[in-house]
């Protein structure tokens, strides 16, 4: 692992952020660092590797396990994952993927799980792992099956990331540019922000929301049993769905409802609406409802800068931490009632077909949870089935 002074430049590296966030990995974002033409050849990622959690500080988060499916440019990875490459003349990379997701193949990876100060697992022992090894055709076709709904639920993230793009563009077009209908008659005044149009007022962040902690959870209590209620942590802020439970009870206030705008308040403060269902927030999580006629959008969309001003900023000695000293220094740009109604309007339809194309994604998800197991298991026999394999596009593409 690359230490952070000598990241910048060169090749792309999988951290275990990436590995948590993504299980499918298609090329996202990552932290970019010098290799040389040997350590290129030795840890370059190729389609079809399987990445596991070498540690976490949760025993249920060693383990966990990811598939490469794209390497369009040259990738690595961190010394905290374990890089395991199948013979595909031999299996289905995906199929051993989906079956390492099963609570059958977590079992056997947490049977290796030793809980020291952190857990974890070694390269060695997962090598010699058991595993079932079913005819090839099988292999395919199952993981055909079960990749067709995880590519529905990607597509389906790109449409919410279009969306997000669109309504990201109007607001910079009327509340950065301030080119809103009928700018050209409105006189420009001074404000301790800058100029901005008149009859426009400042208002601090804690003016337009109620502004919420989380509950500081055991989580030595957490579960993947779906045992209790949804927990939303961190890592659960991007996608707005949880796979993480708790038996533990926490207060009323600390309740989140679909659509509540939730803040990460360490590490890259990651920001979403949330669309799992009832959960309980958890300690180092913020949830924003907005006070009056402000949109839930809207107050989102203004949130989204000063929050990653912040993420640039601020500095710890090994994680960005943001506080309520922090929120409390935020002040937004109002419009007058008129146009506010006008930009919710627009805005919040758009909000509504977001959560709704994530409650599909949350259906999806639901459904090839039940058929997963059932599936690896071999309970659901796919061998007389007629389908079409699509799953041999896991090519090098270096």
């Amino acid at each position: 692992m690359r230490p952070k002074r000598v990241r910048g430049s060169g090749y792309k590296m999988v951290n275990m952020g990436e590995l948590f966030a993504y299980t499918r990995i298609r090329n996202p974002n990552m932290d970019l660092v010098p290799m040389s033409t040997r350590e290129i050849k030795q840890y370059k990622l190729i389609p079809g590797d399987l990445l596991f959690a070498r540690q976490s500080l949760v025993a249920a988060g060693a383990g966990k396990c990811s598939i490469v499916l794209e390497t369009p440019e040259i990738t690595t990875f961190e010394s905290h994952i374990i890089r395991v490459r199948l013979n595909k003349e031999k299996v289905e990379p995906l199929y051993y993927y989906y079956y390492f997701k099963s609570p059958q193949g977590n079992a056997s990876v947490q049977s290796l799980v030793m809980q020291v100060a952190a857990a974890g697992i070694r390269g060695g022992e997962l090598a010699k792992l058991q595993v079932p090894w079913p005819d090839l055709a099988v292999q395919k076709k199952t993981a055909s099956i079960l990749s067709g709904y995880d590519d529905l639920i990607e597509n389906n993230l790109r449409r919410v990331k279009i969306l997000e793009e669109m309504a990201q563009t109007l607001y910079r077009e009327w509340f950065v540019k301030f080119r809103f209908p009928g700018y050209q008659k409105v006189k420009m005044v001074n404000s301790p922000l800058g100029k901005i149009p008149e009859g426009w007022q400042i208002k601090n962040l804690f003016e337009l929301a109620d502004v919420t902690y989380g509950f500081p959870f055991k989580s030595s209590l957490f579960n993947v049993n779906r045992e209790g209620i949804a927990v939303v942590r961190i890592r659960d802020v991007l996608d707005g769905q949880s796979a993480t439970f708790t038996a533990e009870d926490a207060p009323d206030k600390y309740i989140v409802h679909e659509g509540d705008f939730l803040v990460g308040m360490d590490g890259d403060f990651h920001m979403g609406f949330w669309a799992g269902g009832t959960a309980f927030l958890v300690q180092r999580v913020a949830r924003f409802r907005p006070r009056g006629d402000v949109g839930r959008y809207g107050l989102a969309l203004a949130l989204k800068e000063p929050i990653e001003h912040f993420n640039k900023t601020i500095t710890g000695t090994t994680v960005a931490h943001l506080g309520d000293n922090h929120l409390r220094t935020i002040n937004v740009m109002m419009p007058d009632k008129k146009l506010l109604k006008v930009i919710n309007d627009i805005l919040e339809p758009l909000l509504d077909l977001q959560l709704n194309i994530r409650a599909k994604n949350k259906n999806l998800r639901q459904t090839r949870d039940l058929l997963l197991p059932k599936l690896i298991s071999g309970e659901l026999d796919v061998s007389e089935l007629d389908i079409k394999i699509v799953n041999d596009k896991l090519q090098d593409q270096q």
